[in-house]
């Protein structure tokens, strides 16, 4: 795993790329990659990478040129059928002088242009610089795993792994988009390619781009297919399904064990990690080093469950415990990490679970992430079925209770009264024809958190416009869909690439030099997930049932029977608790507020009391706290540049290739 940058003056082919600007786009983003790093130049492009060795550690060093050195690479990922995809090369004529993926990825693209994506089974953000044809390929993995950013300003392309790269380049303005923010404040995160950030855009996953003198042009290669409604009927016995997903899956987990390193794997206490650590053991009994995170506070720790996994397959079991104070010691680590403002403290047990993995040497590991989108494991799918099921009939009182059963650590189900329970789950009850019904309930619910800001900052019915765009923007056939199928893809679409892999995953785990792998992510695990019979998938309430059913007598029944535990984190006890941090005293103070401009600071002021007296604190609440405090820390980070250099570090074993020293 490595982190790429990159400048490319497209309308200036005379306008050369200095390398003092490609190395400070590196050094920000050494953590990627803190093993080795490379630089490519030529007349007006610039190309950068920090490489975190995994595979063919001795020369598989990167900027690769391929082809007499007409393609140059420099790449972010793995691609896990490389070994395949190399003897198929091979047996065509190409040549390899390197055993990494890198090179293969290189010698695809020289083979078979932009339709090598197809072939790929892997999590990547690729840049490849055609010499002859003057053109720069970009290109991010189907699920979004790997992130790819950009900026098209003064005649030319900026990209990077993290945005904080491209900020580096002093042209580059820092300015927050308000649209950005509402979106953020709405859906959980941005819907791409926008970002937080004013011109700062995403490569959306499953596309790529193609730059020349022309401009740019994008284009997506994947599309995650659901079939039609009427079509659901015609389906095969579980237990064909199950054999099928077994072979698919072990699969899957043996080619994310191809590495030059050890690989180890994280324990949740759930299913779906339980899951990978079992077909792990099964193909590799040798021991395996396994790893969680705890928390002091009962109402989330999981650690029996997560113990009892390790003591069940034998693993070298490290376990972690997380106080509140923790997690507000290192939020803004979270927050320079993420670069987007976020609405949990969730990434921040992650990011630190992350730094104890890597002060055990430890490069890769195995999760269970993407599970709950591709299997429908979330209560959003659950809660969904029952809302539908109670606006056919949206007087009863006994349809509405069902919903308790889903959110007990939710302040409002302790009240029992169905009208309470009305008053928060009613909302667009009965709009059961909408694309988005599934998700309505939520994006109504956070975007109350947009009422913190000030009102030049609020964008009033605009939310519209963007559900609007949306549905011109998804799948043509979405209206065609299932009611779990739909819910499934809104997740999947936004929700997954945008905040789960990011935030919590590709940003937390490379923050430390970690890389994650996710079985679950397999193009092949989707596509077959999602031609699934619904009821294999959420049965009655029951999530996730063909891997229930498919690991039953395989894992522990206690974690296989368990109820579905969100993944949670303490908000307000972290971040304005009793003692908060004195970062979060000082940019939530109304002087801070009222300086940055974005939040209402009499608003700001009643939050924080509310906090500090402990009574009626609703979700909205923690989550409106994290998601104000984060943005004051992104301006604090990034836009006052006091501290944006707290983590440059220096490049290690940089090598620098000049275009007009190369041979041909």
């Amino acid at each position: 795993m490595c982190g790429i940058a990159g400048i490319f003056h497209f309308q200036y082919p005379d306008k050369p790329v200095s390398e003092n600007k490609i190395a400070n786009m590196l050094r920000v983003i050494r953590h990627r990659g803190p093993d080795e790093s490379g630089i490519y130049l030529g007349e007006n492009i610039g190309l950068g990478n920090v490489r975190l060795s995994i595979i063919d550690l001795s020369s598989g060093s990167q900027p690769i040129g391929v082809q007499d050195n007409r393609y140059w690479i420099v790449y972010n990922g793995e691609l896990f059928n490389y070994p395949e995809l190399k003897h198929e090369l091979e047996t065509m004529g190409y040549q390899f002088i390197t055993s990494s993926d890198t090179e293969v990825v290189a010698q695809a693209y020289a083979c078979w242009g932009a339709d090598c994506l197809k072939k790929f089974n892997g999590q990547f953000a690729i840049s490849i610089w055609d010499r002859k044809e003057k053109q720069l390929f970009l290109a991010r993995d189907r699920a979004g795993i790997r992130p790819v950013f950009y900026t098209v300003q003064n005649g030319g392309i900026y990209f990077c792994s993290e945005i904080k790269g491209i900020f580096e380049n002093l042209e580059i303005q820092r300015i927050l988009s308000k649209d950005g923010l509402n979106q953020v404040f709405r859906y959980w995160t941005t819907l791409s390619p926008n970002t937080p950030w004013e011109r700062i855009e995403e490569l959306p996953p499953a596309h790529f781009m193609i730059v020349n003198q022309n401009g740019l042009h994008i284009e997506k290669y994947w599309q995650l297919e659901f079939p039609a409604k009427e079509a659901l009927t015609n389906e095969k016995p579980i237990s064909e399904y199950i054999d099928e997903l077994s072979g698919l899956f072990s699969d899957a987990v043996k080619i994310r064990l191809r590495a030059d390193v050890e690989v180890a794997a994280y324990l949740s206490g759930g299913i779906d990690s339980t899951i990978t650590t079992s077909f792990i053991h099964e193909i590799d009994p040798n021991i395996l080093n396994t790893f969680s995170i705890g928390f002091t506070d009962r109402d989330f720790d999981e650690s029996v469950y997560q113990q009892e996994a390790a003591h069940y397959f034998g693993t070298n079991h490290t376990a972690f415990t997380c106080t509140s104070g923790e997690i507000g010691e290192n939020f803004m680590d979270t927050v320079y990490f993420s670069e987007f403002p976020i609405l949990r403290t969730a990434p921040t047990p992650m990011y630190l679970l992350s730094k104890k993995v890597r002060e055990r040497g430890i490069k890769v590991v195995i999760t269970g992430e993407g599970a709950d989108e591709v299997f429908a494991g979330y209560n959003i799918f659950k809660e969904a079925k029952i809302r539908r099921f109670w606006a056919s009939q949206p007087k009863s009182e006994a349809r509405a209770l069902l919903l308790k059963k889903l959110y007990p650590y939710l302040p409002i189900m302790k009240d029992a009264r169905s009208n309470t329970l009305k008053m928060f789950f009613g909302y667009a009850l009965e709009d059961v024809k909408n694309p988005f019904y599934s998700h309505l309930l939520r994006w109504h619910n956070t975007s109350r958190i947009s009422n913190y800001l000030q009102n030049d900052w609020q964008v009033g019915n605009d939310s519209e416009s963007w559900d609007r765009h949306l549905l011109n923007t998804i799948h043509p056939d979405f209206g065609d869909f299932g009611d779990l199928a739909k819910s499934q893809y809104l997740e999947f679409s936004i929700f997954m690439s945008n905040y789960l892999l990011s935030s919590q995953g590709d940003r937390m785990a490379m923050g430390n030099s970690v890389e994650g792998r996710y079985p679950f992510l397999d193009y092949r695990i989707i596509e077959f997930a999602a031609k699934l019979p619904e009821r294999y998938k959420l049965n009655a309430l029951n999530e996730k049932f063909i891997l229930k059913k498919m690991m039953a007598g395989k894992i522990p029944d206690s974690i296989l029977k368990r109820s579905k535990q969100a993944y949670r984190a303490p908000i307000g006890s972290s971040l304005y608790g009793k003692n908060p941090p004195e970062y979060a005293q000082i940019l939530l103070s109304e002087k801070s507020i009222t300086s940055f401009g974005y939040f209402n600071p009499e608003m700001v002021n009643k939050l924080k009391e509310k906090l500090l007296t402990g009574k009626m604190i609703s979700e909205i609440d923690h989550m409106a706290l994290s998601g104000i405090l984060s943005t004051q820390l992104l301006h604090h980070l990034f836009i006052d540049r006091k501290n944006i250099d707290f983590k440059k570090d220096d490049l290690r074993n940089l090598k620098v290739i000049h275009e007009h020293n190369l041979k041909s």
